[in-house]
């Protein structure tokens, strides 16, 4: 498959030579075996001319970003390792890396052993470790205190400076000193399944931001290009507090909305005319997810089994993730990724003509009293070696661009990348940042949530720390009620069935707004007591049901059902719905009125298999808490989809 043209002037990477013509000002300085030659003349050969190495200004009264440009990129240093390896115990040095970048990171750490080190005549190893961007810069504000000192983090290596920023803000400065190095870069696009894309023309013909968020509020776009089998816009977006395409992508948002992608302020953020147009935009979002692996995970569900036009128009995310998808990687939780056959539909990026932003992923050396000397020349050594041209090929190979912009021929081709694109847009320093994630809860689309939790007997089953599982889940949901804010519906019921096989207690909270309905909404929790068989399939299928005759287009309709065992009814008699039949009416719901059914499966007896089923009927996600002693950390995450 072709790679879509971005603009009349850029050649298909099938038509451009495969070195650079002699007449180019930029040298190529060739080093080491004949394989890395041929390396090192694909990426010195590419258009790319930028090198980032600091790019968030953190003394700028608008909170922007510094980048610096180099119109003439030297060539990359060699590494140097050690004529023999070091004297043991080695030096572990442990390095955090986000959801997103980890392969990379990972890739670069395996290379880096495969040489003989040594530091200070100490041998070295690195090992990755990672965690969704969010939960790092939250963990590293609070200089990872949760962790023992023997598995804290020596390096950590985000998508984007802005969550250095972000950690550095909330009071980690003495854990996360300075601002980062680069180690490559990957630009935030928006990806499409390629019929679609071409449908609507944004292969040959790339629109701004503002015509993306003006489109995707159209709910009769495809319907007037002849495909009203694609329904409506769908718009899939990361949340801005846990990923970088999601913190995108609301830049993306503001910045149109005020007029200016890479110049937005602080102020700015704040203007009624700026949030009243970004509140408009943030409708046309189908719904928020954690990372980006979840939304491609379910586009490749539904093209299994018809299109992925079925979940997604389009999602904003990072270049390396088109790459994932279009060879076939995908996770459905971010940690464990599954190779599979390429999809049909390959998934294209359009790049607007007004700019992409650049996750730069900049390497820091953290401190702390679990850091020693030994340590931190190492961490050191291993960020020098990612800088090297060994290191920066390992860049490429792994799907990123390397520090002067280019790309692994390979990697370009299968994921349809732009050598160059038009414009590229730093992400900006802290200050806009915390403005925009200050004001996220305000301008992100309103839910209308259901808490569904199982009632049956076995939720007084009790765990290690004496209490009963129904205990421990109340106090996830209630932790989980601080995610929501005024203007969102919430609601909770409960299902368990006793000898008539009715579901009891049914709706124990109605519908409200939390910011009036919260201390009911508690009191209604912490009443909640358990007994009786599991009616999974009729809950569920009710509820839905439901749900769906308020649905609303301007609000998130959602169910989160919170269940520990299987459905099971103690009298076989007794009607009740089948799984086949909730599946059915879940997938019908999606195409007219959907309510998204995000599943939790609680506890090691719950029925993973089933509860995965029904979530990816409505098309949502499912959630493993089958370590009950995490249920508040994974409903936390859960409720980020709103």
């Amino acid at each position: 498959m072709s790679e879509p043209r971005r603009s009349s002037a850029e050649p298909s990477p099938l038509d451009r030579p495969s070195a650079p013509a002699p007449s180019r000002a930029q040298k190529l300085i060739l080093w080491g075996s004949v394989g890395v030659i041929a390396v090192l003349v694909i990426a010195i050969g590419a258009v790319g001319t930028k090198i980032f190495t600091t790019l968030a200004d953190k003394h700028s009264a608008a909170g922007g970003s510094a980048q610096k440009i180099d119109a003439q990129p030297a060539a990359f240093t060699q590494d140097t390792p050690a004529p023999t390896a070091g004297a043991g115990p080695c030096t572990t040095v442990t390095v955090l890396a986000s959801f997103e970048n980890a392969e990379m990171v990972d890739n670069l750490a395996k290379a880096y052993d495969a040489q003989p080190r040594n530091i200070n005549g100490t041998c070295v190893t690195v090992t990755m470790v990672k965690d969704k961007s969010g939960s790092a810069a939250d963990n590293a504000a609070s200089g990872f205190s949760a962790t023992p000192d023997a598995q804290k983090p020596a390096v950590w290596i985000p998508d984007s400076h802005t969550w250095i920023g972000q950690a550095q803000t909330n009071g980690g400065s003495a854990t996360v000193p300075g601002s980062g190095t680069s180690i490559g870069t990957t630009n935030v696009v928006l990806a499409m399944p390629e019929p679609l894309a071409k449908a609507i023309s944004w292969t040959t013909k790339p629109p701004t931001w503002k015509q993306v968020f003006a489109v995707s509020g159209d709910p009769n776009v495809w319907k007037n290009l002849g495909h009203p089998e694609w329904g409506s816009f769908k718009l899939g977006k990361t949340s801005p507090l846990v990923a970088s395409s999601g913190e995108a992508a609301m830049l993306a948002s503001y910045g149109t909305a005020a007029g200016s992608l890479d110049k937005l302020t602080p102020a700015q953020v704040d203007q009624k005319k700026v949030v009243d147009q970004v509140k408009s935009n943030e409708l046309a979002t189908t719904h928020y997810m954690a990372t980006p692996e979840h939304f491609l995970w379910h586009a490749r569900q539904a093209e299994a089994t018809g299109t992925a036009a079925e979940f997604l128009s389009a999602v904003i995310v990072d270049e390396k993730s088109v790459w994932d998808y279009d060879r076939g990687i995908t996770s459905r939780d971010g940690i464990t990724r599954t190779q599979g056959e390429p999809p049909k539909e390959q998934l294209v990026p359009v790049y607007p003509t007004d700019g992409v932003y650049v996750s730069d992923n900049p390497a820091v050396v953290l401190t702390g009293a679990w850091m020693d000397a030994a340590k931190t020349a190492a961490a050191k050594d291993f960020i020098r070696y990612a800088g090297t041209a060994q290191g920066q090929a390992v860049v490429r190979t792994s799907g990123y661009r390397d520090l002067h912009g280019a790309l692994d021929q390979g990697v370009q081709s299968t994921a349809h990348l732009t050598t160059s694109p038009k414009t590229t847009i730093a992400f900006p320093g802290p200050k806009v940042v915390s403005e925009i994630n200050k004001a996220f809860p305000n301008v992100r689309k309103r839910a209308q949530v259901l808490f569904l939790v199982d009632l049956s007997g076995s939720m007084n089953d009790t765990l290690p720390d004496g209490r009963n599982k129904l205990e421990n889940a109340k106090d996830a949901i209630i932790a989980a009620l601080d995610h929501f804010t005024a203007g969102d519906q919430v609601g909770l019921a409960g299902f368990e069935a006793s000898g008539t096989g009715s579901i009891n207690p049914g709706m124990v909270s109605p519908m409200a707004d939390i910011s009036t309905s919260r201390p009911a909404l508690e009191a209604a929790v912490h009443g909640l007591s358990a007994q009786g068989d599991t009616p999974l399939y009729e809950a569920v299928d009710m509820f839905a049901k439901q749900q769906a005759q308020t649905w609303d287009p301007k609000k998130i309709s959602a169910i989160v059902v919170l269940s520990d065992g299987q459905e099971h009814m103690v009298n076989p008699t007794i009607p009740t719905v089948s799984l086949d039949q909730t599946e059915a009416d879940l997938t019908a719901l999606h195409h007219q009125t959907p309510v998204l059914v995000f599943t939790l499966a609680y506890g090691a007896d719950a029925d993973v298999p089933t509860l995965q089923a029904i979530s990816k009927a409505s098309g949502a996600h499912f959630y493993d808490a089958t370590d009950p002693t995490k249920v508040k950390s994974v409903l936390g995450d859960l409720v980020t989809s709103f």
